[in-house]
């Protein structure tokens, strides 16, 4: 069994997640192909794939428990990130990732090519620009801005009564709550812990006002 695949077991074995040995090859496999094109393409600053599974892959699948829905949108993805993660650990679910560089979607593109991954759908576009046929129960961001630009270039994108805002932070982004536009509310903090993590991680959920 390889060193990744190793430090993974390790990682979830920390956690409440029920991870199947198939999620398990897929996550490992994203991580060996983003570190294989990390060097050519620069796609990620975390340059030790050991890493890649505390920052990028646990990061990302502890929101896994919080996904309520079947359509998600990670806006910002850059490789991949949460969604990549997410739609392995819900194949269940539909997810799209939008970014404006075309060599990231064309990671992605590889990706889902390679590993056989089959609800994921990639789009290069700014996010102001794109216009979804069909809404979306939330839009996912991680890293991308700050919340408030997250609700202001985004806001054409959830479901109109339902849809959720969910904001993937470090530390609890106090002033960017108090700044958030009137037409929006933080409806739920959920502290989140991911295992050999430097720092304090927050998914922050937000909504419409009624």
């Amino acid at each position: 069994m390889s060193l990744l695949r190793e430090k993974l077991d390790a990682l979830i074995a920390q956690t409440e997640l029920d991870v199947s040995d198939k999620q398990r090859e897929l996550l490992v496999g994203y991580v060996a192909m983003l570190d294989k094109w990390n060097k050519a393409y620069n796609l990620t600053s975390v340059r030790d794939p050991q890493d890649m599974l505390v920052k990028h892959i646990l990061d990302s699948i502890i929101v896994s428990t919080h996904l309520q829905g079947e359509r998600f949108i990670d806006v910002g993805t850059g490789p991949g990130l949460p969604g990549i993660p997410l739609a392995i650990m819900n194949p269940d679910k539909e997810f799209y990732l939008l970014d404006s560089l075309g060599k990231r979607i064309r990671f992605i593109k590889q990706v889902l090519h390679e590993l056989k991954i089959e609800n994921v759908t990639p789009i290069q576009s700014r996010v102001e620009e794109f216009q979804p046929e069909e809404k979306f129960d939330a839009v996912l961001s991680r890293a991308f801005a700050s919340m408030i630009d997250m609700v202001s270039w985004c806001h054409h994108l959830p479901k109109t009564d339902t849809g959720l805002f969910l904001a993937l932070k470090g530390q609890l982004p106090h002033d960017e709550i108090e700044q958030l536009p009137d037409w929006c509310s933080v409806t739920d903090i959920k502290a989140l812990h991911v295992p050999e993590l430097e720092g304090e991680r927050h998914l922050v959920i937000l909504s419409r006002k009624e």
